[in-house]
């Protein structure tokens, strides 16, 4: 039987994390979004909070706590009701470090896991999006061939996370032999990786995005994941759904509390039938899209392969983040459409989720 409830802990966490986003990360999203800069201090602060710790074994420096999809959901939500754009860039180490503990190797854990285990915030990044109409992991364009010793890489990514910044990148390409996808450790430098200009996008302007080329980039035998790309991929999509799920919320909360302060001919407008209506309908959605990602998330937790889960999850929670969001534009009318409101950014944001892939992992 499914048992999607949290635990005490886990609503310890959910508590922990969803106050330090209201307090810490609300605050600084709109200069971060302005400006196209995150304030260095506020990921050591995030950083602090040691949920990537807390997920890496203590043999490799780590904490040694379980690596529950479920509890990384919470942790994605919470965080991305604060800011998406924030909550990437300080949960990012995930992109690493998640794939190592699922599918990598005794080495690569034994090599990379101990410097994300340390006090101070450590960048990850992962390469899987590519410019392309109607992209899918199931057919990726960038390839891995075969090569004494080792594979070629080559080909294009786009929307790449911190990859100016990231020591390690998780680079996602399709087998030569089967084009079934497959997963390579690759260290910041490695000859053939070629970070490109920055991304300029409609929303997540605080986030460092690059394009990536990979043009006759040899890497040994050992860079490749020895597991299942898949595995990677679904738990990243999950992170990123609970992350819709965030960004939703919190214009469903902005356009509540609004409705509540708001007056039009001498009523408060949230005693209108029209606009009490659109908030429920939010409301319903925002918790189907939740309850469908716990769902993706405890068939990952059981040892499952989930993929029919995360799907739904994935395409359930990107179209209910760009409505909920624009409706939270249409709750505040005229208002919604200034900048003197964050839901317009709201909205900028969750537009992405139709196409972001691998921008975070539980």
């Amino acid at each position: 039987m499914i048992d999607i409830r949290l635990d005490e802990e886990q609503q310890l966490i959910a508590d922990t994390v969803r106050a330090f986003a209201q307090e810490q990360i609300r605050p600084a999203a709109r200069e971060a979004d302005e400006t196209g800069r995150i304030p260095s201090e506020l990921i050591e602060q995030a950083w602090q909070l040691a949920f990537v710790q807390a997920s890496i074994p203590e043999r490799y420096g780590g904490q040694g706590g379980p690596t529950s999809a479920v509890t990384g959901t919470v942790i994605a939500e919470a965080m991305a009701e604060g800011d998406l754009a924030i909550a990437v860039h300080a949960l990012s180490a995930r992109l690493v470090v998640d794939p190592i503990l699922h599918i990598g190797s005794e080495e690569q854990k034994s090599t990379v896991l101990p410097r994300y285990a340390g006090d101070s915030f450590v960048a990850g990044s992962a390469a899987i999006l590519e410019p392309q109409w109607n992209f899918a992991p199931s057919r990726m364009r960038t390839v891995a061939r075969r090569r004494a010793g080792g594979y070629e890489i080559e080909g294009l990514k786009t929307m790449v996370p911190l990859a100016n910044e990231a020591p390690y990148m998780v680079v996602y390409a399709a087998d030569e032999r089967d084009g079934r996808p497959c997963a390579f450790l690759l260290e910041a430098g490695t000859p053939g990786l070629v970070v490109g200009e920055r991304d300029h996008h409609l929303g997540l302007k605080g986030l460092e995005t690059f394009e990536v080329r990979f043009k006759g980039c040899r890497v040994p035998e050992s860079a490749r994941l020895p597991g299942d790309a898949l595995v990677a991929i679904r738990r990243a999509r999950v992170a990123q759904s609970a992350m819709a799920v965030g960004v939703a919320k919190a214009s469903l909360s902005y356009a509540i509390d609004y409705a509540k302060e708001r007056e039009a001919f001498g009523t408060k407008i949230a005693q209108k039938q029209a606009i009490a209506f659109m908030l429920a309908e939010m409301a319903i959605e925002v918790d189907a899209a939740r309850l469908l990602n716990w769902e993706a998330a405890w068939h990952l937790d059981q040892g499952e392969e989930g993929a029919r889960e995360v799907a739904i999850a994935r395409r359930y929670s990107a179209d209910m983040a760009m409505m909920v969001t624009d409706n939270g534009i249409q709750v505040l009318g005229g208002h919604g459409f200034i900048r003197d409101h964050p839901v317009e950014m709201w909205a900028r944001n969750a537009r992405g989720f139709a196409t972001f892939e691998c921008l975070a992992s539980v």
